[in-house]
Protein backbone atom coordinates (compact mmCIF):
# COMPACT_ATOMS: atom_id res chain seq x y z
CA UNK A 1 0.00 0.00 0.00
CA UNK A 2 1.38 3.04 -1.30
CA UNK A 3 1.00 6.35 1.42
CA UNK A 4 0.67 9.78 1.14
CA UNK A 5 4.50 10.58 1.47
CA UNK A 6 5.36 8.44 -1.53
CA UNK A 7 2.62 9.82 -3.36
CA UNK A 8 4.00 13.07 -2.77
CA UNK A 9 7.23 11.82 -3.82
CA UNK A 10 6.58 10.07 -6.55
CA UNK A 11 4.78 13.68 -7.69
CA UNK A 12 7.82 15.88 -7.17
CA UNK A 13 10.46 13.35 -8.89
CA UNK A 14 8.19 13.79 -12.22
CA UNK A 15 7.63 17.67 -11.86
CA UNK A 16 11.51 17.65 -11.64
CA UNK A 17 11.98 15.33 -14.10
CA UNK A 18 9.33 17.88 -16.78
CA UNK A 19 10.98 20.58 -15.83
CA UNK A 20 14.59 19.31 -16.41
CA UNK A 21 13.01 18.50 -20.12
CA UNK A 22 11.93 21.41 -20.59
CA UNK A 23 15.21 23.13 -19.76
CA UNK A 24 16.94 20.76 -22.06
CA UNK A 25 14.60 21.92 -24.41
CA UNK A 26 14.91 25.87 -24.03
CA UNK A 27 19.07 24.76 -23.86
CA UNK A 28 18.43 23.42 -27.31
CA UNK A 29 16.43 26.21 -28.66
CA UNK A 30 19.14 28.81 -27.39
CA UNK A 31 21.50 27.19 -28.66
CA UNK A 32 20.25 26.81 -32.02
CA UNK A 33 19.41 30.69 -31.86
CA UNK A 34 22.84 31.36 -30.86
CA UNK A 35 24.06 29.31 -34.18
CA UNK A 36 21.86 31.37 -36.22
CA UNK A 37 23.24 34.46 -35.07
CA UNK A 38 26.69 33.79 -35.38
CA UNK A 39 25.59 33.05 -38.97
CA UNK A 40 24.13 36.08 -39.38
CA UNK A 41 26.80 38.08 -37.80
CA UNK A 42 29.09 36.12 -40.29
CA UNK A 43 26.74 37.04 -43.47
CA UNK A 44 26.77 40.67 -42.09
CA UNK A 45 30.59 40.83 -41.83
CA UNK A 46 30.63 39.67 -45.20
CA UNK A 47 28.76 41.83 -47.01
CA UNK A 48 30.54 44.71 -45.09
CA UNK A 49 33.31 43.24 -46.52
CA UNK A 50 32.36 43.43 -49.85
CA UNK A 51 30.73 46.79 -49.55
CA UNK A 52 34.59 47.96 -48.59
CA UNK A 53 35.68 46.24 -51.74
CA UNK A 54 33.13 47.67 -53.71
CA UNK A 55 33.63 51.20 -52.68
CA UNK A 56 37.28 51.08 -52.95
CA UNK A 57 36.71 50.03 -56.99
CA UNK A 58 34.34 52.84 -57.14
CA UNK A 59 36.72 54.89 -55.52
CA UNK A 60 39.64 53.69 -57.54
CA UNK A 61 37.93 53.92 -60.73
CA UNK A 62 36.47 57.17 -59.96
CA UNK A 63 40.10 58.73 -59.69
CA UNK A 64 42.15 56.58 -62.24
CA UNK A 65 38.86 57.71 -64.76
CA UNK A 66 39.49 61.62 -63.65
CA UNK A 67 42.83 61.86 -63.65
CA UNK A 68 42.71 60.44 -67.48
CA UNK A 69 40.40 63.16 -68.26
CA UNK A 70 42.76 65.67 -67.33
CA UNK A 71 45.26 65.65 -70.02
CA UNK A 72 42.84 66.21 -73.13
CA UNK A 73 40.89 67.73 -71.84
CA UNK A 74 43.68 70.29 -70.60
CA UNK A 75 45.25 70.15 -74.27
CA UNK A 76 41.64 71.26 -75.64
CA UNK A 77 41.27 74.28 -73.40
CA UNK A 78 44.85 75.14 -74.95
CA UNK A 79 43.94 74.82 -78.19
CA UNK A 80 40.64 76.69 -77.78
CA UNK A 81 42.61 79.31 -76.11
CA UNK A 82 45.27 79.81 -79.02
CA UNK A 83 42.50 79.88 -81.61
CA UNK A 84 40.69 82.59 -79.03
CA UNK A 85 44.03 84.69 -79.16
CA UNK A 86 44.26 84.40 -83.30
CA UNK A 87 48.06 83.37 -82.97
CA UNK A 88 47.77 81.10 -86.11
CA UNK A 89 45.80 83.61 -87.78
CA UNK A 90 42.54 85.61 -87.35
CA UNK A 91 38.80 84.01 -87.16
CA UNK A 92 35.58 85.03 -88.42
CA UNK A 93 32.67 85.74 -85.78
CA UNK A 94 31.15 82.46 -86.51
CA UNK A 95 34.51 80.86 -85.96
CA UNK A 96 35.05 82.38 -83.01
CA UNK A 97 31.69 81.48 -81.88
CA UNK A 98 32.48 77.86 -82.57
CA UNK A 99 35.57 77.54 -80.67
CA UNK A 100 33.71 79.32 -77.55
CA UNK A 101 31.49 76.63 -77.53
CA UNK A 102 34.17 74.00 -77.43
CA UNK A 103 35.86 75.72 -74.48
CA UNK A 104 32.66 76.16 -72.67
CA UNK A 105 31.94 72.70 -73.52
CA UNK A 106 35.62 71.32 -72.42
CA UNK A 107 35.48 73.67 -69.00
CA UNK A 108 32.24 72.18 -68.23
CA UNK A 109 33.77 68.66 -68.58
CA UNK A 110 36.60 69.47 -66.34
CA UNK A 111 34.28 70.86 -63.81
CA UNK A 112 33.07 67.59 -63.79
CA UNK A 113 36.02 65.75 -63.43
CA UNK A 114 37.36 67.94 -61.10
CA UNK A 115 34.17 66.88 -58.85
CA UNK A 116 34.13 63.12 -59.60
CA UNK A 117 37.98 63.29 -57.91
CA UNK A 118 37.29 65.41 -55.05
CA UNK A 119 34.60 62.90 -54.36
CA UNK A 120 37.18 60.04 -55.07
CA UNK A 121 39.47 61.97 -52.62
CA UNK A 122 36.87 61.95 -49.92
CA UNK A 123 35.33 58.69 -49.90
CA UNK A 124 39.01 57.22 -49.61
CA UNK A 125 40.15 59.70 -47.16
CA UNK A 126 42.57 61.28 -48.80
CA UNK A 127 41.26 64.79 -48.85
CA UNK A 128 43.72 66.83 -46.41
CA UNK A 129 42.75 69.75 -44.56
CA UNK A 130 45.52 72.89 -44.21
CA UNK A 131 43.73 75.84 -41.56
CA UNK A 132 45.55 78.94 -41.00
CA UNK A 133 44.13 82.12 -40.21
CA UNK A 134 42.63 84.34 -42.87
CA UNK A 135 40.60 87.70 -43.21
CA UNK A 136 37.62 87.38 -44.78
CA UNK A 137 37.36 90.75 -46.74
CA UNK A 138 40.53 89.03 -48.55
CA UNK A 139 37.94 85.76 -48.97
CA UNK A 140 35.37 87.80 -50.50
CA UNK A 141 37.87 89.78 -53.01
CA UNK A 142 39.42 86.49 -54.58
CA UNK A 143 35.55 85.51 -55.12
CA UNK A 144 34.50 88.71 -56.48
CA UNK A 145 37.62 88.61 -59.00
CA UNK A 146 36.73 84.95 -59.84
CA UNK A 147 33.13 85.81 -60.93
CA UNK A 148 33.90 89.35 -62.12
CA UNK A 149 34.03 87.93 -66.59
CA UNK A 150 31.13 86.07 -66.24
CA UNK A 151 28.86 88.24 -64.46
CA UNK A 152 29.77 91.48 -66.73
CA UNK A 153 28.08 89.89 -69.58
CA UNK A 154 24.89 88.73 -67.43
CA UNK A 155 21.78 90.42 -66.70
CA UNK A 156 22.90 89.64 -62.42
CA UNK A 157 24.48 91.57 -60.32
CA UNK A 158 26.24 89.75 -57.98
CA UNK A 159 26.87 91.30 -54.36
CA UNK A 160 29.31 90.86 -51.69
CA UNK A 161 28.25 92.27 -48.12
CA UNK A 162 31.44 93.61 -46.35
CA UNK A 163 31.64 91.45 -43.67
CA UNK A 164 32.15 94.08 -41.24
CA UNK A 165 33.04 93.29 -37.71
CA UNK A 166 33.96 90.01 -38.07
CA UNK A 167 37.40 88.09 -36.67
CA UNK A 168 39.91 86.16 -38.32
CA UNK A 169 39.10 82.61 -39.17
CA UNK A 170 40.90 79.40 -38.61
CA UNK A 171 39.77 76.95 -41.05
CA UNK A 172 40.92 75.33 -44.63
CA UNK A 173 40.15 78.64 -46.62
CA UNK A 174 40.39 76.49 -49.94
CA UNK A 175 37.93 74.35 -49.01
CA UNK A 176 35.69 77.15 -47.74
CA UNK A 177 36.50 79.10 -50.65
CA UNK A 178 35.44 76.20 -52.81
CA UNK A 179 31.91 75.35 -51.01
CA UNK A 180 31.20 79.42 -51.92
CA UNK A 181 32.25 78.90 -55.52
CA UNK A 182 29.67 76.20 -55.72
CA UNK A 183 27.15 77.94 -54.21
CA UNK A 184 27.67 81.06 -56.35
CA UNK A 185 27.59 79.26 -59.36
CA UNK A 186 24.48 77.34 -58.90
CA UNK A 187 22.69 80.49 -57.72
CA UNK A 188 24.19 82.44 -61.38
CA UNK A 189 23.17 79.36 -62.81
CA UNK A 190 19.41 79.66 -61.94
CA UNK A 191 18.98 83.06 -62.35
CA UNK A 192 18.24 84.61 -65.10
CA UNK A 193 18.02 87.81 -63.58
CA UNK A 194 18.02 89.64 -60.46
CA UNK A 195 20.55 89.15 -58.16
CA UNK A 196 22.96 86.80 -55.79
CA UNK A 197 23.97 88.44 -52.62
CA UNK A 198 26.72 86.32 -50.79
CA UNK A 199 26.86 87.63 -46.74
CA UNK A 200 28.88 86.75 -43.95
CA UNK A 201 27.51 86.50 -40.30
CA UNK A 202 28.33 85.51 -36.72
CA UNK A 203 25.85 82.65 -35.90
CA UNK A 204 26.49 82.44 -32.28
CA UNK A 205 29.77 83.01 -30.55
CA UNK A 206 31.95 79.79 -31.41
CA UNK A 207 30.56 79.78 -35.56
CA UNK A 208 30.37 81.74 -38.52
CA UNK A 209 27.32 81.73 -41.39
CA UNK A 210 28.37 82.37 -44.86
CA UNK A 211 24.95 82.96 -47.33
CA UNK A 212 24.57 82.82 -50.87
CA UNK A 213 21.14 84.59 -51.59
CA UNK A 214 19.92 84.56 -55.16
CA UNK A 215 16.28 85.76 -57.03
CA UNK A 216 16.40 82.54 -59.00
CA UNK A 217 13.89 80.17 -59.86
CA UNK A 218 13.90 78.23 -56.33
CA UNK A 219 13.22 75.33 -55.15
CA UNK A 220 10.57 72.92 -54.12
CA UNK A 221 10.11 71.89 -50.28
CA UNK A 222 10.36 68.41 -51.30
CA UNK A 223 13.80 68.23 -52.49
CA UNK A 224 15.36 70.38 -49.82
CA UNK A 225 16.41 67.26 -48.12
CA UNK A 226 17.87 65.31 -50.61
CA UNK A 227 19.34 67.98 -53.05
CA UNK A 228 22.65 67.55 -50.73
CA UNK A 229 22.92 64.05 -51.68
CA UNK A 230 25.07 62.54 -54.64
CA UNK A 231 23.66 63.34 -58.40
CA UNK A 232 20.42 64.88 -57.12
CA UNK A 233 19.67 67.57 -59.51
CA UNK A 234 16.69 70.55 -59.91
CA UNK A 235 14.23 69.07 -62.28
CA UNK A 236 13.61 72.53 -64.47
CA UNK A 237 13.88 73.88 -68.17
CA UNK A 238 17.38 75.57 -67.14
CA UNK A 239 18.19 72.22 -65.65
CA UNK A 240 18.19 70.49 -69.07
CA UNK A 241 20.18 73.72 -71.01
CA UNK A 242 22.50 73.36 -68.30
CA UNK A 243 24.24 70.58 -67.79
CA UNK A 244 26.49 69.03 -64.42
CA UNK A 245 27.13 66.22 -62.22
CA UNK A 246 24.52 66.70 -59.71
CA UNK A 247 27.59 66.75 -57.21
CA UNK A 248 28.37 70.13 -56.10
CA UNK A 249 25.95 70.57 -53.21
CA UNK A 250 27.01 67.20 -52.20
CA UNK A 251 30.97 68.28 -52.30
CA UNK A 252 29.72 71.22 -50.63
CA UNK A 253 28.05 69.20 -47.75
CA UNK A 254 31.03 66.94 -47.22
CA UNK A 255 33.64 69.65 -47.25
CA UNK A 256 31.64 71.43 -44.70
CA UNK A 257 31.49 68.52 -42.49
CA UNK A 258 35.11 68.00 -42.93
CA UNK A 259 35.57 71.77 -41.45
CA UNK A 260 33.28 70.65 -38.35
CA UNK A 261 30.23 72.69 -40.06
CA UNK A 262 27.17 71.89 -42.00
CA UNK A 263 25.17 73.09 -44.94
CA UNK A 264 21.43 73.87 -45.50
CA UNK A 265 18.97 76.35 -47.79
CA UNK A 266 15.96 78.39 -47.48
CA UNK A 267 13.94 78.26 -50.72
CA UNK A 268 10.35 78.51 -52.20
CA UNK A 269 9.92 78.12 -55.81
CA UNK A 270 9.64 81.45 -58.27
CA UNK A 271 11.27 83.60 -54.80
CA UNK A 272 14.81 82.68 -55.23
CA UNK A 273 17.06 80.62 -53.01
CA UNK A 274 19.36 81.01 -50.09
CA UNK A 275 22.06 78.19 -49.57
CA UNK A 276 24.21 79.17 -46.30
CA UNK A 277 27.41 76.94 -44.71
CA UNK A 278 27.90 77.17 -40.68
CA UNK A 279 31.62 76.62 -39.94
CA UNK A 280 33.61 77.48 -36.37
CA UNK A 281 35.59 80.64 -36.19
CA UNK A 282 38.42 78.40 -35.47
CA UNK A 283 38.85 74.67 -36.28
CA UNK A 284 39.55 72.26 -33.42
CA UNK A 285 42.54 70.62 -33.30
CA UNK A 286 41.71 67.30 -33.97
CA UNK A 287 39.89 68.10 -36.74
CA UNK A 288 43.10 69.92 -38.29
CA UNK A 289 45.17 66.53 -37.92
CA UNK A 290 42.48 64.17 -39.40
Amino acid sequence: MTGPDTQETGGASDEVVRLRAEADALRAELDETNQGVLALYAELDNQAEQLREASDLKSRFLSYMSHEFRTPLGSILSIASLLTDELDGPLSPEQHKQVTYISTSAQELSDMVNDLLDLAKIEAGRISISPAWFDMLDLFSALRGMFRPIVDTSAVDLIFEEPAGLPQLYTDDKKLAQILRNFISNSLKFTQRGEVRISAGLENDREVRFAVSDTGIGIPEELHETLFEDFVQVDSPLQKRLRGTGLGLSLCKRFAELLGGRVGLTSQPGQGSTFYVIIPLALAQEQANA
